[in-house]
């Protein structure tokens, strides 16, 4: 067992709960210091020892996002399923179940992020690209491991890549429309274009 938090730590983790789901709720821009502190239940004290700024609360909170990538996101993914290329599926569904409860009205976090801040915050891009990178580096890992399944010259990087860009996109359209169907649509096509790509690696040449 590890020891219990400090009051530090829990003092931090209440903020950067507070904080994440405010960004996610509101934006970046929209939340005020003040709502953070309301809804952690700390002081201006306490927020500013840990973090100077606003911003470098919004740098520990992509941090974060890195941290619990493989707990929160890609752990019940894999508990899903042993099959590599399944994974793939049951990725994109683990974000339609969280997403279609609320009509996908508040979209994806990091999404909204990079959306909002990467132009006026330079110096956050690369942790909104190191969020990226890892749900890609996920993905890149069970086309490997799929193996000879799939085609020898099928650029695996291009097509994990391919497979965010799906979510990302149709998690905004449907946000937009308030409905699953442009998601869906983007997974069907996602799917077909997996079938294809499995039926070629079942061609290959003994």
């Amino acid at each position: 067992m590890s020891p219990p938090p400090t009051p530090a730590t829990d003092t931090r983790s209440r903020i950067l709960d507070a904080a994440a789901r405010l960004f996610h709720e509101q934006g970046f821009n929209a939340t005020g210091v003040s709502t953070i502190l309301r809804e952690a239940g700390v002081n201006p004290g306490s927020l500013y020892n840990l973090f100077p700024s606003k911003d470098a609360l919004l740098a520990a909170v992509l941090e974060r996002y890195t941290e619990l990538l493989h707990p929160v996101v890609m752990a019940p993914v894999e508990a899903r399923t042993s099959d590599p290329v399944e994974r793939v599926f049951a990725l994109l569904q683990q974000y339609r179940e969280w997403f279609s409860p609320l009509d996908f009205r508040l979209g994806c976090p990091i999404g909204n992020l990079a959306l909002e801040v990467a132009d006026s915050h330079p110096e956050i891009r690369p942790l909104i690209k190191a969020n990226f990178d890892g749900w890609i580096a996920y993905v890149r890992k069970w086309l490997d491991e799929a193996g000879d399944r799939l085609p020898a010259d099928l650029d695996r990087d291009q097509l994990a890549g391919t497979v965010l860009t799906i979510m990302e996109g149709g998690l905004m359209q449907a946000r937009s429309s308030r409905s699953a169907a442009a998601y869906d649509a983007s997974v069907s096509q996602l799917r077909s274009y997996f079938d294809f790509l499995l039926t070629r690696g079942a061609a290959r040449p003994g």
